[in-house]
Formats: C-alpha cells, structure tokens, sequence
C-alpha cells in the first residue's frame, strides 16, 4: 500500500451514513476525495493552476458532473459506445455545484481552476446529485486552493407531511417539495426545485431544515482537512492595482454617475449610454499617451464606483434605475394566437424582456428518449429556451446551446410541469419553445408566463396558470430594499437573485442565489411575500388575455384516440416486420403507437383528419373482432379456386365459400361466377375449433327457390 488514507463518516438521519475518504484515488490532483453513501460513490477532483494568465480578471472556473455508465453496470448508446458530451440532467448538476462554489474563491484569484465530479458507482435507490456538491467542496477543502467554504447541498423532500434529508428516489416521486440547498456554516447560498402549490412559510421551513443538516457536512469536511494537517492556502498575486488611479476615479466620477442614476431613465441602452459617456469623459482626462495602458484599469474601477453609487441611491432614495419602487412591477402586455399555424403561441412582454413561446402537440412517437447512467425512459413534456443575441442588441457567433439556456429552460420546466394533467386527460407529447425576442431581466419567468398562455391557448386544460417573478435585493448590513421585477443591471449590482414561480394557490418552483453572507431568514421571508405578490399582479395581467384553457385544440392540431385491445392482438396489429402497422399509417396518414399494459395493448391513433382516425379504428377494430358462427359479413373475394372462392370476411381472417354453398343451383365450374375484389354477402356458417378455419355460405343468405307444381 502507497497511500495514506484519511476518512470521516457522518449521519444523515434514519441510520444512513456518508462517508468522505482522500488519499488513495487521484493523488495528483490538489484535491480528491470519494462520497460515498450505501453503495453510491462519486470521485471528485479539483485543480488549479499555479499561475493566472496574462489579462485576466475573472475567475477561469469550470465545474463538470458526470455519470459513468460502468457505475449501473451499462453499455453507453449510441454508435461510439462511449460518454460524450454532459446531458443536460448533467449540465445542471454541474451548474448546482458550480453556483454553491464560485461566489467564495476570492475576487482576486485569476488562476484556472478545474472542478471533476464523477459518478464512479450507483445505487438504484439514491440520486448522487445531492451529493455531488459536498463531493466538490470536500476535495477543495484538502487542497491548498484559497476558498471561503466549506459549503454542502443536501435535497430536501416533504414526504407524506414529514421533511427528509436526502430522500430515496422513490420517495422523491410524491414529495411535495423537492429542494436542493447549498449553504455554509452561516449562510445560506443556492436553492432551486419545485413544489406542489406551497405556501412561502413551508418552504421557508424546508430551507431552515437543510441548513441544519448542512451545518453538520460543513464540520465533516473541516474535520477532515485538519485529519490531513490544515494543509495551507498558497500565496498568490493575480491583480495588479494602482490605487491612486482608483481613488481618482472615484473622486472625479462617482456624483456624475449618481446624477445619471437618479435621471431614473428606463431604457435601457440609452441609460447605458449615459454611464459610459462619464466614462469617456474621465479617460479624456488622461494623458493621450497613456490612455490604452490605463483603460483596463479606468474600466474596473468605474464598474466599482457604478455598483456603489447605483446601490445607494436605492438604498438612501427609494427608487430605483427605472424610477419604480422596490415593490413596482413593470408594464405588462399579452397576446395569445399570434402564430396561424402553430399548435398554440403566445407573447409575453414585461418591460424590456419579451418571450414568444409556441406549443406543438405530438403523438407518443414523438417522445424524447431518456439514455442516462441513473435515469432511463421517456419523456412528454419538453420545454426549449432560447436567447440570441440579439435580445440584447449584440452581435455574437451562435455555437448551439449554452449551460445557461439549459438551466433557465429547466425553470421554466419544472414550473409548467406541475400544472400538466395526467395523461387520461392530455393524450399528448408537448414540446413548449421560448424564443427570448427582448431581455433585461429574469427572461426565463416571461418564459414561464408566456408558456402558461401558450399552452392554454393550444387547448391543454392545465389545473391552474403559473406566473414567475424575479426578486432582487440591496443591503450594506444596516439597510436593506427588496426589489421585485428587477432589471438586468439590478441582477448585476445587487446581492441576490430569487426566481419564484407559483399559481394564485402557491409556490411551484424556484431558483435562489444569494451573493451576501448572513442574510436573516426574516429578510428572505419578506423577499418570499413580496414576490407573492409580484407573481399574482402579473397573473391577473395575464388574465385579461386567456384566464383558462380554451375549450378545444386547434382545427389543424393532431386529435389522439386511445383504444385497448386483448394482448393477443398486439402481433396481428402490427404485423411480420410492422407491415399492418406501416400499412395502416401510409393509407390514412395517421400515426399509431402500441404499448403493452397488464394484460391490454394500448394503442393510440393521432391525426388531424378525423377520417383518418375513423378508417384506423375501423381497420383495427376488424383484426381483433373474432368471427362467430352465424354472423353475416360484408367480404371480399381474394382468391378463386376450381372448388370455391376465398372470402376475406374481417382483415386477415379469410374464409372458404365451396362451390356448393355459392347458391341454391349446383355450378360444375366456378369460371365466371366471381371475379377477384368484388365485395359478397356471406353467412359464417362453421368454424372449426381445432384448425380455426371458416366456411362460408352465400347460398344461406338467399331465398330457396320454389318447387314447380
């Protein structure tokens, strides 16, 4: 044995335990360590360059979540075999962690740091995504990477009434609250899930629940590091500041840009304007020759004099950067059909951020097929958000979808599913696509509004329409403003970005980030009303547009017929090699589905032409009737033969009309009698048990003649 190991194991509640390990996997890395719970196990690995590069002034932080297939026992789909790039299920695992860490690296720390989280064994019953984040934070904290944490997350479930740590997948799936939580010792850092209509009380409760588990994961991973001797941070020097320089911006900017403030001007790009040209007017001041050595350094600290004086005029004057107060939200207008031709459509424009979000229906074929490591089958509910850049007035290459679109699209989901109904009702797979044709602010809740109008407007009877608000906060430590609806600027500059979605029952889904530390639960619970608020004036706006689902689907959407048939059918119904079923579907242009249930297929028909519905039921129905005995049938002659014609009587059920049974006259020959195609009346006159073959007669159908006198 070369390695040293070092492990601390913790109680999470109900006899389960985590345990946290470093030192024998991944020694290179800075840090590494394995969380495992029952027989789920994540590697998380962090490093970071020793040196920044040169001109950067952020923090170069990547954070990757990934599942290995070998950790369910798997094979990869697809035609390499192999993990390629993250899902989305993992792109927002990613992005869970990611916002719990970033906020506390230091500001000045420039140096790229790499953050790995591997799923590197499952279990069925456990999701590794809450433990993923502590996986992260734990490998950074053995390692000599400067950080404010540790932090933790933990999901939080309210099971049959009671709040539970880390629930078992099973009973996640009828929580009414599903959380995950990111905090600190103290405070309080990230919340995003979804709820069942709860009030802002219960879910504060789940919140304050969290964090006292998360207290005790903070203390594993400190106990930990000092097992490994409190390894030290390094030294480092990223920035190069020239303080005099700072002071002087301040000194000769910060009153102008005040004034500019409090000229409270709502447009957005020529408030921006107005910013930049004090700016410009400052560097004017500075010797020509040093004007490009001295710009990167002018823009930093004009942005910190920008942040500041922006921040107290809400804070000392009460109004904000567009002239509303704190709890103001801004103009509201709607529109519902404005597509012809898509399923259901719908603009939502609040301010400065418009969502034109369409709905399409489909049949089941037009599912999305789920291939994760942990999380297999099918999905009807899809929701795409999209931002060009154009929304914004930039001009930007366009390289497919980010991780943000991701995550806001995931919002917006997760707030709209809870007011689909079950499947008894809504037949259909629906796919809800926001296009953002403005943003300055929260674009992902004018996606939330305007896809509750568009799906009410396609004709899906949602239990309740959802409305989502953004809520932003100020506060130096004394003072404090809660804003509703904020701006882009105010997400920027400000110390708190609170997404909430909700019904006029209650809350149904959230996202929370919070960039101030001890932020006061009682501060958090105004924030919560006042949103409450915001969320029910914007659903009364909605209101005068389209309060409930329309009665029916638009003319030219799909209809869905479900039908159930024995389970001995389902062959007939498709066929060798699908020929029925293909068959079917090129002569009416239909689309049809077979799923097996207990002992039934069910079979679901879409169309938008009812008569294509109509011939599939039809054709359908005639391969699972069962021919009796005595039963009269339209038929049609398939085949002659020198002893008698074949009758298809039902399709695929063919039966012998004999030269003796065609009439009451004996015929020597059946030459001339039929001709192939044309349509006959036939009793079914036998059906032979063991064979199952049927004779028919035409003969029985018609009057015996006469006898001569």
């Amino acid at each position: 044995m070369n390695y040293n190991l070092k492990s601390k194991t913790f109680d999470i509640g109900d006899g389960r335990t985590v345990t946290i390990e470093t030192g024998k996997l991944a020694k290179q890395a800075d840090g590494s360590v394995v969380v495992r719970m029952g027989d789920c196990m994540l590697l998380a690995t962090v490093v970071s360059n020793k040196e920044a590069k040169e001109g950067l002034d952020y923090l170069p932080l990547s954070v990757d979540y990934q599942e290995k297939y070998a950790a369910v026992g798997r094979f990869p789909g697809g035609f390499f075999k192999r993990e390629a790039r993250l899902s989305d299920y993992e792109i927002l695992i990613s992005r869970l962690i990611d916002r719990a860490l970033r906020p506390l690296f230091p500001d000045d720390y420039h140096a790229e740091i790499q953050v790995l989280v591997t799923l590197i064994s499952a279990d069925k019953t456990i999701y590794p995504d809450a433990l993923a984040a502590l996986a992260a934070s734990a490998a950074i904290a053995v390692s000599d990477i400067p950080f404010a944490g540790p932090i933790s997350e933990v999901r939080v479930g309210r099971v049959d009434g009671k709040l539970v740590i880390n629930p078992v997948i099973a009973d996640c799936e009828r929580a009414d609250i599903n959380l995950i939580v990111a905090a600190t010792i103290d405070n309080i850092m990230m919340v995003e899930g979804e709820m069942s209509e709860v009030s802002e009380k219960e879910m504060l409760e789940a919140i304050q629940f969290a964090h006292e588990a998360i207290k005790i994961q903070c203390k594993a991973q400190l106990e930990l590091a000092e097992m490994c001797g409190n390894k030290p941070k390094r030294e480092y020097s990223h920035e190069i500041n020239e303080e005099e320089l700072r002071e002087l911006v301040r000194k000769e900017t910060y009153d102008k840009v005040y004034a500019v403030a409090m000229t409270q001007n709502a447009d957005k790009h020529s408030r921006h304007d107005a910013f930049v040209a004090v700016r410009d007017a400052f560097m004017e001041t500075i010797p020509e020759e040093e004007r490009e050595l001295k710009l990167p350094f002018v823009k930093k600290y004009y942005h910190e004099v920008e942040k500041e004086a922006i921040r107290r005029m809400i804070l000392d004057e009460g109004v904000r950067l567009d002239g509303r107060k704190g709890n103001e939200i801004r103009p509201i207008w709607s529109e519902v059909s404005y597509l012809p031709s898509a399923h259901g459509s719908a603009v939502f424009t609040r301010g400065e951020t418009q969502s034109l979000t369409t709905v399409t229906l489909g049949s089941k074929l037009d599912e999305q097929m789920i291939d994760g490591a942990m999380i297999e089958g099918y999905n009807k509910f899809l929701l795409h958000y999209n931002f060009p850049p154009f929304s914004t007035g930039e001009a930007k290459m366009m390289r497919g979808v980010g991780r943000r679109e991701v995550g806001h699209g995931n919002l917006a989901m997760r707030s709209l599913k809870k007011v689909l109904p079950g499947s008894d009702i809504n037949p259909y797979t629906v796919r809800v696509v926001s296009d953002i044709l403005e943003s300055n602010g929260s674009s992902s809740m004018a996606t939330v509004c305007a896809g509750s109008l568009a799906l009410m407007d396609a004709g899906i009877k949602i239990t309740s329409p959802v409305s989502g608000i953004a809520m932003g906060l100020i506060t130096d430590g004394q003072k404090f403003a809660v804003l509703s609806d904020i701006l882009g600027d105010e997400d920027h500059l400000g110390d708190m970005d609170f997404k909430v979605t909700g019904t006029a029952k209650g809350i149904v889904a959230c996202q929370m980030d919070l960039k101030v530390e001890g932020l006061p639960y009682e501060i958090m619970l105004q924030a919560l009303e006042q949103a409450r608020a915001g969320r029910l004036h914007i659903l009364g706006e909605m209101n005068k547009t389209l309060a409930a689902p329309r009665e029916d689907y638009k003319s030219f959407a799909p209809r869905i017929i479900k039908m159930s048939i024995p389970r001995e059918f389902i062959g007939a119904v498709i066929g060798p090699g699908g020929k029925v079923i293909q068959e079917m579907q090129r002569e009416t242009g239909a689309s049809i589905s077979i799923t097996e249930e207990g002992e039934f297929g069910i079979i679901e028909i879409a169309s938008a032409d009812k008569a294509s519905i109509d011939k599939v039921l039809a054709k359908i129905r005639g391969i699972v009737a069962i021919p009796e005995e005595g039963g009269i049938y339209e038929g049609t002659v398939k085949s002659i033969m020198p002893f008698g014609a074949f009758v298809e009587i039902l399709p695929g059920k063919d039966g012998l009309l004999h030269i003796s049974e065609i009439d009451h006259e004996r015929h020597e020959t059946m030459e001339g009698i039929f001709k192939a195609g044309e349509k006959i009346r036939v009793k079914l006159i036998e059906v032979d048990r063991k064979t199952n073959k049927l004779k028919l007669s035409r003969k029985a159908l018609l009057p015996k003649p006469e006898k001569a006198n």
